[in-house]
């Protein structure tokens, strides 16, 4: 097995500004007609759009996955400017937003970048069918693609490592920026992509609820990742209702592991 030695430079890792636009699962919380107590609470970190993150430096502002809330999630954070989205994968709750930024083609003047890989650039272009037709409706979202390999890249010279994971089946990317990693709708990573987030400061990964599920992993399978790598800090996202209440649930957990909720707001250098 091969082993990667990750070498993160101070000189090239800018000051990071993590906003968690969305923190739960593809439902959302509260669930349409559901009747139990978290769908029904009135704490506001009960509340969750479909999971993505802001990640913001002095020269970039990149969203992570553009679901079917992207649009109240832009208002929401007063986000002014976008240069680019990453996919992780390409399930409904991760891009069905994505024909919201024809506001930032008319504003900016240019394309949305948008990083994914083929087949995740093949399920937009099925899914956005008219963004692609020869025929072009006036005012339709413009795109440029960048295809994503399991290899190290740069978005304006912000270095960015992907992190193989799998989704039941299905192959999906996490990212790494610095000192901070984002993992989401997972139930496995191989033992040569943990090296990538060995004795990292600050690691995000699934939870989805406390019992096992077949294509996430559980609260308990996203602690244990945490310890195990060494996170200094861990936070929890991609959360449903079924977890329990976050107030509740946050009281049994290790004192440097949290549930992320939506506007949480993280400063790293």
């Amino acid at each position: 097995m091969a082993i990667i030695v990750l070498v993160v430079s101070k000189t090239n890792v800018k000051k990071l500004k993590i906003t968690f636009l969305g923190t739960g699962t593809s439902q959302g919380v509260p669930v349409i007609a559901c009747p139990c107590a978290v769908c029904h609470s009135g704490n506001p970190r009960d509340k969750r759009l479909r999971t993505s993150i802001l990640i913001e430096t002095s020269e970039l502002t990149l969203v992570i996955d553009s679901g079917p809330d992207f649009r109240q999630q832009m208002l929401r954070a007063n986000v002014l400017r976008l240069d680019a989205i990453l996919f992780t994968h390409e399930h409904k709750d991760h891009i069905a937003g994505m024909d919201d930024i024809r506001a930032y083609n008319y504003i900016q003047q240019q394309p949305m970048a948008v990083y994914a890989e083929e087949r995740v650039q093949k399920a937009i272009r099925n899914e956005f069918s008219y963004v692609f037709a020869e025929e072009k409706y006036p005012g339709i979202p413009q795109v440029d693609f960048f295809t994503l390999k399991n290899s190290p890249f740069e978005i304006r010279g912000i270095p960015v490592i992907p992190i193989r994971g799998m989704h039941m089946k299905l192959p999906v990317f996490g990212f790494r920026f610095g000192n901070f990693a984002y993992i989401t709708d997972i139930n496995f990573i191989s033992e040569e992509e943990k090296e990538k987030i060995k004795d990292i400061e600050y690691l995000v990964i699934n939870g989805l609820r406390k019992e096992k599920h077949i294509s996430h992993y559980s609260l308990g399978e996203a602690i244990s990742l945490i310890e195990e790598v060494k996170a200094k800090n861990g936070f929890i996202t991609h959360i449903s209702h079924q977890m329990g209440l976050h107030d509740d649930v946050q009281k049994q957990l290790p004192s440097n592991i949290q549930l992320a909720y939506d506007g949480l707001v993280l400063e790293i250098d």
